[in-house]
């Protein structure tokens, strides 16, 4: 049964058993009344509200709703089975809710790859790219996580950058016909990544030349590595299509950290952005308590 018609029927039935019996009893499990719509598309990802909504994919879309968020990410989609993505399609679009980023992963984000210019990495990456255009439809995402890979110390770097171009305008070549937009990430975690800047990911956004090559700025990996972050934006801005957030340090949401996502999410405001904001990052505290803490986060720092 839907959950929403369960829950009308279960307190009419306790209204009757009142009006019934010899004491009345309050209706139990009256509809709760959805949670304000956030201003902001802030897009959270399973697994974060896990204590409050224990029942799976669908108990967790459906409780991200009722909270008043609009979008879901979800890094994993790529390898959730086609029953699972159909379903998490559907259970959006029910909702009235968006899909934020998955990533392209084939397997070699992680090591080096498409800085070395090497057929064998590049087939890899375009074969998982033909593969997320099929996922994309699934599930309605317009936009795809893309991460190049480690530095080859063996070559210059800038014949490792023309390497990445010429692989990511191959990508866009597949993307772009369906409306996909590969998102390159600036990274943080480790020095051996090849994309660590935003003035780096610009210009290489600017040499593929493509709608479906733009910036993923997360704002806690661009905080870690170069700070200074509405001036950064601001100076790239034409390219961002996609932001994620967290704070620094712990990695966990606004307000546990250093930055001022207040004065963030209004210079971001004032730009007219209406992309989604993926809530990329773990929570502070554990538990139900510690899931509705984070619901109250976003409220303090969301913008008209």
């Amino acid at each position: 049964m839907e959950r929403r018609g369960f829950i009308k029927r279960m307190g009419l039935g306790s209204a009757l058993l009142g009006t019934a019996g010899a004491m009345s009893i309050p209706a139990f499990g009256a509809e709760k009344v959805p949670a304000p719509t956030f201003k902001m598309d802030f897009a959270p990802h399973f697994g974060m509200f896990k204590n409050s909504a224990p029942g799976g994919i669908v108990d967790e879309l459906k409780f991200m709703a009722d909270q008043g968020f609009r979008s879901l990410e979800d890094n994993g989609m790529l390898k959730r089975s086609v029953a699972d993505q159909e379903l998490i399609g559907k259970t959006l679009n029910d909702l009235g809710m968006r899909m934020g980023v998955f990533v392209i992963d084939g397997g070699d984000n992680w090591k080096v790859s498409l800085t070395t210019g090497k057929q064998e990495f590049l087939d890899v990456f375009l074969k998982t790219c033909r593969e997320s255009v099929e996922v994309a439809k699934r599930v309605g995402a317009k936009w795809a996580t893309v991460v190049p890979g480690y530095f080859e110390r063996n070559l210059p770097m800038g014949v490792q950058t023309g390497n990445v171009i010429e692989a990511l305008k191959r990508a866009a070549e597949i993307l772009e016909p369906h409306g996909l937009t590969m998102v390159l990430e600036p990274l943080s975690d480790n020095p051996d990544l090849f994309l660590r800047h935003a003035d780096q990911t610009y210009m290489i956004c600017k040499a593929v030349s493509s709608p479906s090559c733009k910036i993923l700025y997360d704002i806690y990996h661009m905080q870690r590595n170069e700070g200074n972050l509405i001036a950064t934006m601001e100076k790239t801005w034409s390219e961002i299509a996609y932001i994620q957030i967290g704070d620094n340090p712990g990695r966990k949401e606004p307000g546990t950290g250093e930055i001022h996502y207040g004065n963030v999410f209004k210079y971001i405001n004032s730009k007219g952005f209406t992309g989604v904001m993926g809530m990329e990052h773990g929570n502070a505290l554990p538990g139900v308590d510690g899931e509705k803490a984070l619901i109250e986060a976003y409220r303090k720092v969301d913008i008209v």
